[in-house]
C-alpha cells in the first residue's frame, strides 16, 4: 500500500493565546466560520476513513488552536482507530485538556506541541506533558528561538524527560550569530535545519508526489507554500495530480515544507516520527538532552 502524507488546514483561525509573533493571536472566529470548519473537518475525516487504497498519515496544521474545539479531538480519536491510518497528529499549544486522548490509539495519535513563554507558565505546560506521558501518547515539544525565550527554553529542556524531543524554530527575521546558533543547537541538535532557509528552486521534492496540502473545501495543493491547486480531494482529481516534481519556490524555510525536499534526506532522519517532528534516533546520546545553562 502506498503512503500518502496529508497536511490538512481548514478555515479555523482563532486562538486562545496572543503571541506577539503570530498574526492569529487572540483572534475570535464567528459562529458561522466555526460551523463551516466543523463541517469541513467531518467531511475530510469521512474521506480519510473511506480512502483505503493508501496508507495515510495526517497532520492537522490549523492557523489557530484546534484542540480547544471538540471536532478536532473527535477527528483525532476516530482516525487513530482507522486501520489504514499510520499516524494522525496536530500542531497545538497544549492548552486544552488531554483526557480525551485516553480514547485514542496511542500507537497512531501524536502531538506536535509548542511552548509559548509569556502565555503559559512552564510548570503548567510541563504538567500537560506529564499527562501525555501517563497516557502513553507520543509528542514533541518546541519553542520559537527568540532571544527572550532562551532561558525558558533551556529550563524547559532540563525539566523535560530525556525521551521527549525538543525542537527550536528559528525566529522569523532574526539573524543568529555563531554563538547564538551554538547555544540553541545545544538545546536542539537539528536547529541548523531551521536557522537558514533552504535553496529549493528546481530541487526534487516529494510534495505533490506522496505528500499533499488540503484546504477545508477539498482543494489540494502540493504544499502550504505553493498556492497553485493540483486537484480536489472530493472529486478524485487529486490522484491524477500526483507526480514527481521539482520545487518552484526559490527558498523553503518552514519545517513542514523542507522536510520533503529530497536532497536534505530529512525523511530518513524522522522516519515514523515525521509528522510529530521526532527524529527516529532520538535521543541519540545522553549529552544531546543535557543542555548547558
Amino acid at each position: 500500500m502506498r503512503d500518502l502524507y496529508v497536511l490538512y488546514r481548514g478555515p479555523l483561525a482563532s486562538c486562545n493565546y496572543d503571541c506577539p509573533y503570530c498574526p492569529f493571536a487572540k483572534r475570535v472566529d464567528p459562529p458561522a466560520l466555526l460551523r463551516a470548519d466543523k463541517a469541513d473537518l467531518l467531511r475530510f475525516t469521512d474521506w480519510a476513513a473511506a480512502t483505503t487504497d493508501r496508507r495515510l498519515s495526517v497532520l492537522f496544521t490549523p492557523w489557530g488552536e484546534g484542540l480547544t474545539r471538540s471536532w478536532y479531538r473527535d477527528a483525532m480519536v476516530r482516525l487513530s482507530h482507522v486501520p489504514h491510518v499510520a499516524r494522525v497528529a496536530i500542531q497545538t499549544n497544549l492548552a486544552a485538556r488531554t483526557g480525551w486522548l485516553s480514547e485514542a490509539n496511542p500507537d497512531v495519535a501524536a502531538l506536535w506541541a509548542t511552548y509559548h513563554p509569556g502565555q503559559v507558565t512552564r510548570s503548567r505546560f510541563l504538567a500537560r506533558c506529564r499527562e501525555l506521558d501517563a497516557l502513553g501518547v507520543r509528542y514533541s515539544v518546541g519553542v520559537v528561538g527568540l532571544p527572550s525565550h532562551y532561558e525558558e527554553a533551556a529550563a524547559l529542556r532540563s525539566d523535560l524527560p530525556a525521551h521527549v524531543y525538543m525542537w527550536v524554530n528559528a525566529a522569523e527575521g532574526h539573524v543568529y550569530s555563531a554563538a547564538e546558533e551554538s547555544r540553541w543547537t545545544a538545546l536542539d541538535p537539528r536547529f541548523g535545519d531551521s536557522v537558514r532557509p533552504h535553496a529549493s528552486l528546481g530541487r526534487p521534492c516529494r510534495a505533490g508526489e506522496d505528500a499533499i496540502s488540503v484546504l477545508g473545501d477539498g482543494t489540494v495543493r502540493r504544499c502550504h507554500f505553493i498556492p497553485a491547486p493540483i486537484g480536489n480531494l472530493y472529486d478524485g482529481s487529486w490522484r491524477a495530480g500526483l507526480r514527481p516534481r521539482a520545487c518552484t519556490n526559490a527558498l523553503c524555510d518552514c519545517h513542514i515544507g523542507y522536510v520533503h525536499l529530497e536532497p536534505l534526506r530529512l525523511r530518513d532522519v524522522y522516519a515514523e516520527g515525521l509528522l510529530e517532528r521526532i527524529p527516529h534516533a532520538w535521543p541519540a546520546t545522553p549529552e544531546s538532552v543535557v543542555p548547558t545553562r
